[in-house]
């Protein structure tokens, strides 16, 4: 048995057979074994290839270890044979290594495979018989392999009916032969005919000139399985690489600009961008005009939805597919190449089918006719195809043929009857999920779906897993269905009434809606309404709009159009007090909700409560006393005049609660109930009137209180052991308390543009006894901050800091005082100190990202620290003599430089760069090397004018170098300003006075795993304790 990973394996043999020699060593195996040599195929087979004297079991072991792929010919007497069972376990053990992709394909010859899973018949006979010879646990790893092998796809051999065995010889060397050419390393239905028109898009993709390649084909033919693949297969050869699903539906959902914005935060590897012009701004363009990626655009409906992605700024080199039905929106969208996906053929078609209806690589016994006719109405359709399969799977041969007969009907069937057919079978419970899935939560995510459903339906998880078993549900991130497939849910919808749309149990188009809701048309039969206000005209309702519909368990008005800050409300409400709504709702999203209060609504089926942009003063009274049990999400943000969240303690599996920009609000219930763990479930950024700390819950992890009026970091702060990023810029913090100190998990507090007014006495001017290694603290336009302090590093992990950017901004902090300026650069050199090994330890990587680890220390002053930076000159230039490595291993140069320079003209520090060019200089005439390093400020938060002159302190793994016995370094610094606006004249900040400071640090030889070595730092000068006030 193999325990090491294929890709140190020598390959002796490329395919091992196991066999029971009793029962086909003379007939099928030898036909096979002969047909694979013929191929050319090296076979590993006892008869001919033990050598005398030579142990079977050792060999057999070897060779499985050396071979790519297994044959496995699971006969009637094959688990009566020890060595078969031993032989069948040490290939089982590599198909489970997952680094492995071992390939293991069963041949079911003359038995069920089901008899093979479920160890049933003959084979029931032979285990018993082993248990009694052989030890207990021997038996259990032959019988865990035997189950797990019959579970995989393979061929079945056998039936009054079935085929020749010449003819799955042919089969089964034809797919072998597949797999070795292609070095493929695993079976998987989505795959079967791909491999030709794989290589055909990656030859269009060498090409030099061919940047756009779009594939077209009808909806299911395998688009979006064609470019997974390929991106799959290359993505590792670009610097970033995203594949954005279904583009036209989520533009559809969130618009241009937030898919835009996902794409270049995933791009640029930052997060939040925020781009809400058409335009895209210079810096960005500079920045994506660097990197060479590959975008996959899936499910494309319009050219202008390519170029608003940007896809022109991308860098030499970059790769963009994109995947559309309309040949023409390829064209339009300047695609170089315009690859049609092919239909399966026969074979590859009856495969798909096979893998999908039988868990198997041909078609079962007795079903070979019936699955050819299948797969002649599929047209080589693979959506078709799998839908079909799905549907038939576990089916008797009579079903089978009730199903052809139920497609004869059709004189040449399109695939919408296809498709259409395989809705019939369904249970009612699973027709209904379907159809709400189609009509209103296509593309919502899996866990927001399956809270609403599962309150409502019994077993809902339960029918959720059956279509997603039955091809008509994905489930990749969110719940989702074939274009096709949706049509199809809707035009069911639609049959129910074709005149009234009131009498239709799920209303979607705009027109339907505006009919029911004008004309106050609404009946029982209405269950759901999802409805885009933006595409409707203003509609005046009345207080009984929904009296009637008392089946009515979904609302979801929404304005596709609300983040963009247009506010256009549809429904009017003229001196209406209140709406009755019915009780059965258990979705209520309505975007500027125009009643002041919902205290006419019982909300104790309701699971999410969306009522953005609303008119409300108050949710309903706290005398209501509301069952809240099943309440898993409010998100009331931007509603201007909501004063105060009633009491929410009978809410207890509430997850989210989301505040965000609600001007009004003074007041919030405890919250220590909540019950989610995950981040930004609590927000509460903007609620310009809130005073008061907010009570939640211990294990929070992330508090976002910006622009708020909140006073004062309480005592209480140190019960949240759990917090690792404190958000108060823009707010109105006089005092933070001394216990923050106690959070060792803190990473990030921003503290920037506190009261700013020097005739507040009370605003805040001391930080004390900080966490040593936070990743982000920023304290930026703190205008009366004057004592900061850290505490003991001793008591705290270095291993805490993250990857990318480490901020220390105290700009604009004009009243620090000098101990507490020592403090702030005492922790900064702690840090790069630290971060000096990390980096080094990771050098063989430094150059496989463009945004370089960096530290950024800010704050006012124009002096440089003798003690910290002994090398330091005026002017923006330097030279320095390196220590010689008196040691007797290899050693790194991390390298720290300090600045001064005045800001007073900087108009965005976000859009400042710090370039440091440097020479080194190898002692006794060796190589010299000269190197530019770029520190950006794009991550940083930025005040509106800086005040002076300030000092920055700064570093980055990409200041990191191996010694090559140097001696001596040059430095020359600038800083730029990339701001669009600005004029060249201004681009540069002069650099007055300048200083560096080297690291050395030693690395050892022992390598450790992930091509990482060991390293150690020597302890040089200017470590030591870090001061502390009194």
């Amino acid at each position: 048995m193999a325990s090491s990973s294929s890709s140190s394996r020598q390959v002796k043999h490329q395919v091992f057979l196991s066999f029971r020699g009793e029962d086909t060593r003379v007939n099928f195996t030898a036909h096979l074994l002969q047909a694979l040599k013929d191929k050319g195929w090296t076979v590993f087979f006892d008869d001919d290839t033990l050598k005398k004297g030579e142990k079977i079991s050792s060999a057999l072991s070897n060779a499985i270890a050396a071979s790519i792929l297994s044959i496995i010919i699971l006969s009637k007497d094959y688990a009566s044979s020890n060595s078969c069972l031993g032989e069948l376990s040490d290939i089982m053990d590599r198909k489970r290594d997952p680094t492995d992709k071992y390939i293991v394909l069963p041949i079911f010859y003359h038995v069920n495979p089901s008899q093979v899973q479920k160890i049933g018949g003959t084979f029931k006979t032979s285990f018993q018989k082993h248990e009694s010879k052989q030890p207990a646990d021997r038996v259990q790893r032959w019988k865990s392999a035997f189950q797990e092998v019959g579970a995989l796809k393979g061929w079945h051999i056998g039936g009054k009916s079935d085929r020749y065995e010449t003819e799955y010889i042919e089969d089964v060397v034809e797919y072998i032969s597949k797999e070795l050419d292609s070095n493929c390393t695993s079976v998987s239905e989505e795959l079967v005919g791909i491999d030709d028109q794989k290589k055909i898009i990656l030859g269009l993709i060498e090409q030099e000139h061919s940047r756009v390649i779009g594939l077209w084909g009808m909806g299911g033919i395998g688009k979006t399985t064609l470019a997974d693949v390929v991106y799959s297969e290359i993505c590792q050869n670009f610097e970033s690489h995203l594949f954005l699903r279904n583009v036209s539906e989520k533009i559809k959902n969130v618009g241009n600009e937030s898919l835009r914005n996902e794409l270049f935060s995933k791009l640029l590897n930052q997060k939040g961008i925020c781009i809400n012009s058409p335009s895209i701004g210079h810096p960005y363009q500079e920045r994506l005009n660097n990197k060479k990626v590959l975008v996959v655009l899936d499910d494309v409906s319009n050219p202008d939805q390519i170029e608003f992605m940007g896809v022109k700024h991308f860098g030499p080199e970059s790769k963009i597919i994109v995947t559309s039905r309309d040949r023409q929106v390829l064209k339009n969208g300047r695609a170089n190449h315009i690859y049609e996906v092919k239909k399966l053929n026969e074979n590859d078609s009856l495969q798909l089918f096979s893998t999908v209806a039988f868990n198997l690589l041909s078609p079962a016994a007795d079903f070979q006719d019936l699955s050819c006719k299948f797969v002649g109405y599929a047209q080589g359709n693979p959506l078709a195809l799998k839908v079909l399969g799905s549907k038939l799977y576990t089916k008797s041969r009579k079903e089978w043929e009730s199903e052809v007969d139920s497609l004869r009907q059709y004189a040449e069937p399109k695939m919408s009857h296809i498709l259409k057919s395989s809705l019939d079978g369904l249970r009612e419970l699973e027709k209904n999920i379907f159809l709400d899935i189609a009509c209103f939560f296509k593309g919502e995510k899996m866990d927001t779906v399956e809270k609403i459903l599962s309150n409502y339906y019994m077993g809902a998880m339960s029918g959720i897993r059956n279509l997603v078993d039955k091809c008509l549900l994905d489930s990749i991130d969110c719940y989702s269905m074939h274009d096709m497939l949706e049509e199809i849910g809707k035009d069911i919808v639609r049959q129910e009434c074709k005149e009234d749309p009131g009498k239709r149990s799920r209303l979607w188009l705009p027109e339907d809606v505006d009919q029911v809701l004008r004309y106050n048309k609404g009946t029982v039969s209405i269950e759901g309404i999802k409805l885009d206000m933006f595409q409707m005209d203003e509609l005046q309702l009345c207080p009984s709009v929904f009296q009637n519909m008392l089946n009515l368990k979904y609302i979801c008005f929404y304005d596709s159009k609300i983040e963009k800050g247009y506010r256009n409300p549809k429904f009017l409400v003229d001196q209406v007090d209140s709406i009755s709504l019915p009780n059965k709702l258990r979705y209520l999203c309505w975007d500027y909700f125009p009643l002041k209060t919902l205290s006419s609504f019982n909300p104790k089926n309701l699971v999410m409560l969306i009522l953005r942009s609303g008119n409300m003063e108050q949710l309903w009274n706290e005398n209501d006393h509301m069952n809240l049990v099943n309440l898993r999400e409010i998100d009331v943000s931007n509603c201007k005049k909501l004063r105060k969240i009633p009491n929410l303690s009978r809410a207890i599996n509430l997850e989210l609660l989301d505040c965000s920009y609600c001007e009004s609000l003074v007041e919030l219930p405890c919250l220590n109930h909540l019950a989610s763990r995950d981040e930004d479930k609590l927000r509460l950024e903007g609620c310009y009137s809130l005073k008061k700390f907010p009570q939640v819950p211990s294990h929070f992890c992330y508090l976002d209180l910006r622009e708020t009026e909140i006073q004062e970091v309480p005592d209480a702060i140190k019960y949240l052991h759990k917090l690792e990023r404190l958000l108060l810029s823009k707010s109105k913090v006089e005092k933070v308390s001394i216990n923050i100190s106690k959070l060792e998990l803190l990473s990030e507090l921003n503290l920037s543009e506190c009261p700013m007014r020097m005739d507040r006495c009370e605003s805040l001017k001391l930080l004390s006894e900080l966490p040593p290694y936070m990743q982000n603290l920023n304290v930026q336009c703190c205008t009366s901050l004057e004592k900061v302090s850290f505490a003991d590093q001793d008591l705290y992990q270095f291993d805490s800091l993250g990857d990318d950017l480490f901020g220390m901004l105290f700009c604009n902090c004009i009243n620090l005082n000098q101990e507490s300026i020592d403090n702030i650069e005492e922790n900064a050199m702690l840090k790069i100190g630290s971060l000096a090994k990390k980096w080094a330890a990771r050098y063989d990587w430094k150059y496989q990202r463009e945004d370089f680890p960096r530290l950024i220390c800010c704050f006012p002053g124009n002096k440089i620290s003798a003690d910290k930076f002994k090398c330091q000159r005026m002017n923006s230039s330097l030279s320095l003599k390196i220590a010689p490595n008196r040691g007797s291993g290899s050693r790194f140069l991390a390298f720290a430089i300090c600045l001064v320079a005045d800001l007073t003209h900087c108009h965005r520090f976000k859009y400042l760069n710090c370039i440091c060019e440097y020479h080194l200089t190898a002692a006794g005439g060796g190589d010299s090397k000269s190197y530019i390093s770029k520190i950006s400020f794009f991550d940083c938060s930025e005040p509106n004018k800086y005040k002076g002159d300030h000092v920055f302190i700064l570093s980055s793994n990409d200041m990191v170098e191996e010694d090559k016995n140097y001696e001596e370094a040059l430095f020359k610094f600038y800083i730029i300003d990339n701001d669009d606006e600005v004029n060249e004249e201004e681009d540069y900040n002069k650099v007055e006075r300048c200083g560096v400071h080297v690291f050395y640090v030693d690395a050892t030889e022992k390598r450790v795993a992930g091509n990482k070595r060991s390293f150690s730092h020597d302890g040089e000068e200017g470590d030591g304790g870090l001061k502390r006030l009194k």
